[in-house]
Parts: C-alpha cells; sequence; structure tokens
C-alpha cells in the first residue's frame, strides 16, 4: 500500500509542469493558482487533522511561504528553457543542497561510509544535472542567454525548496499537522507575489484560477507522499517519488512537444538516470 501511495506524489508532482503549461497564463497566474489549490486542500486536512500552534505553527509556515519562492523560480524557468530543461536541473539542486544541510546542520549521514556515498551520489546528480543542460551550438547564442537567465533565476529560489525540506525537522510534530500552516504558507506567499508584480490584477485573471488545478495536484499529492513515507518509510516514499522528474521531463517531449536535438535527447536521457540513480542512493544512506 506505502509504494502505491508513493505513486501518487511520483506521478501528481511530475504532471505538475505539463499543467502549467497546458492551462497557460504568466508564472503570477500560475503561482496564485498553486497557492490557491494547496489552501483549499490545506483547509480540508485542518478540518480533519488540527494543526500545530505557535512557534512551530509559524516555521512551518515560514516552510510554505518559501517554498512559493521556489516554485515561482520554477514557472520562470519554464517560459525560458522549457520544462524538459528546467525540471532535471532543479530537482538535482533540491537533492544536493537538502543532502548538503543535512549533513552540516542535522548531523546526517553519520560515518566515513556513509559520508563518501553521499559524496558519489552527490557527483552523479551533479553529472546527471550537467548532462540535461547540454545544447548543441549551432542553436546559437540566444539558446544559451536563456540558460544563463534561467539558471540566474534557479538556483537563488531553490533556496526556498531547500528551506521548505529543512525548517520542519526543527518542529516536533507529526507531517499531517504541520500540512495547513505549510499550504497556508504558499498560499501567502502566492498573494503577496501577485500583489509585487501585477498590483493584484491577476486576481481577476481566469488563468489564476485554472491553474488552481495546480495547487489541489500538489495539495493531494503531498498528502499522499506523508501516508506513504509512514507506510513504506521515508526511503522507500522518496526513492519512488523520485520518479516524478522522469514523468515531467517525458511528457515535457511527447506531450507538450518540446524539442531537442537526438544529442541533446541522449544527454538528457542519461542525466534523468544519473539524477535518479544519485536520489536513490541518498535515500538509503
Amino acid at each position: 500500500m506505502g509504494v502505491l501511495l508513493a505513486l501518487i506524489p511520483a506521478f501528481g508532482w511530475g504532471i505538475q509542469p505539463l499543467i502549467a503549461s497546458k492551462v497557460g497564463g504568466s508564472p503570477s497566474n500560475q503561482i496564485f493558482g498553486t497557492g490557491l489549490g494547496s489552501a483549499i486542500i490545506g483547509l480540508i486536512i485542518y478540518s480533519m487533522y488540527g494543526s500545530v500552534s505557535g512557534i512551530n505553527f509559524w516555521i512551518s509556515f515560514g516552510a510554505g511561504f518559501l517554498w512559493s519562492l521556489g516554485q515561482v523560480g520554477q514557472y520562470i524557468s519554464y517560459t525560458q528553457i522549457g520544462v524538459t530543461r528546467t525540471m532535471p536541473i532543479t530537482t538535482g539542486l533540491q537533492v544536493v543542497g537538502t543532502s548538503l544541510i543535512g549533513v552540516i546542520i542535522f548531523g546526517e549521514w553519520t560515518g566515513v561510509t556513509a559520508k563518501l556515498i553521499g559524496l558519489l551520489a552527490i557527483i552523479l546528480v551533479v553529472i546527471g544535472v550537467t548532462f540535461t543542460a547540454v545544447q548543441e551550438k549551432q542553436q546559437g547564442a540566444s539558446a544559451k542567454g536563456s540558460m544563463t537567465r534561467a539558471l540566474a533565476v534557479l538556483v537563488p529560489t531553490t533556496i526556498g525548496y531547500w528551506a521548505y525540506g529543512a525548517l520542519p525537522k526543527a518542529v516536533d510534530a507529526s507531517g499531517i499537522h504541520l500540512f495547513f500552516p505549510e499550504m497556508l504558507g504558499i498560499f501567502v506567499g502566492a498573494i503577496i507575489f501577485n500583489l509585487v508584480t501585477t498590483k493584484g490584477k491577476s486576481f481577476v485573471q481566469k488563468e489564476s484560477w485554472m491553474n488552481g488545478l495546480i495547487g489541489i495536484d500538489f495539495g493531494i499529492s503531498s498528502l499522499a507522499y506523508l501516508f506513504a513515507a509512514q507506510a513504506a518509510g521515508v526511503a522507500t516514499a522518496f526513492v519512488i517519488t523520485q520518479l516524478n522528474v522522469v514523468v515531467a521531463t517525458l511528457g515535457g517531449l511527447y506531450i507538450l512537444h518540446e524539442v531537442k536535438t537526438p544529442k541533446e535527447l541522449t544527454y538528457t536521457l542519461s542525466g534523468l538516470a544519473l539524477i535518479v540513480v544519485g536520489s536513490v542512493m541518498t535515500a538509503f544512506i
């Protein structure tokens, strides 16, 4: 049952960028919809399970708020380099950053063997990300410029994902009780981003509300992950959910019809394999 539950976020998180691309709209529309849908699922869970309070509430809220920063970076990057390049890069950055935070701050990967295996895993992920970013020279300077701009957005905003993964570790409470403040934080982050970028104009645009599908998908997938981790263990659930990068990248190729040369496709598929292998290694240390 735990394995089957873990397949829900693997698929659900993987189709998020596909939904965003099909529904359309600007990054402002997409993050508002994400926040709205997440808040709806959060409220449902709050009515069933309740929530933490006090400082634990605000830590969890902050984790969700910072997650919205990372998600905005993804949405912006989709418009610059597409889903097939964005997803492997952002996944690699998340795996590397979250792993290093776990080692440096929370003392994970104890022992020389664990650290060596972890280092090898990180190297594999970094090589995999590099492979997925390969672009042939004939695409010209504009393609390289787009990649540079995308990385300038993705790298700093990924800090939001790192915080989302790290902050709840400072809270002594079950994941289900952290769920509502995290989703609320995402919604508030989305509102603030829209107020800053569109002065609130995006609130009345239909694309903003249609993108609520992304938030509902994210909320359900995140909830499924909590139950999967409880049933099958965190390591097993984490490994299975890493398939989301495969779903997103292949979906970008075959559903969104993003174009890659034969050489780029070979590198991308090889890079995906390395990212998944590296992620799996970190889960079993």
